[in-house]
């Protein structure tokens, strides 16, 4: 079970678009049943990322996180996704 922190400025808005897309993208690629998403504000990360796998976030990486980052700007624009898609899954696979 890899648990991933999601996060945006509010930890409402934007990072329950982003939750939606990511959730569709493991679950087409095998993964349902094996995550748990949590969403937070970009504030809080870097004190909760010790007990995460690895943070999304629709912001720039905080400092002092504790665990792996992929920039999840690219769910919001729908410009250049492959990446963060390819990053993402082959987190699930670590």
């Amino acid at each position: 079970m890899k648990n991933i922190l999601l996060a945006c400025g509010s930890g409402i808005a934007t990072s329950t678009i982003v939750h939606k897309k990511i959730a569709d993208i493991l679950d087409e690629n095998g993964f349902a049943g094996k995550y748990k998403i949590t969403q937070c504000k970009v504030s809080e990360a870097p004190a909760k990322s010790s007990d995460y796998d690895f943070l999304v976030a629709t912001t720039m990486p905080p400092q002092n996180l504790k665990c792996d980052f992929v920039s999840g700007i690219c769910f919001l624009t729908g410009v250049n996704t492959q990446p963060a898609i390819d990053q993402i899954l082959a987190l699930m696979n670590k």
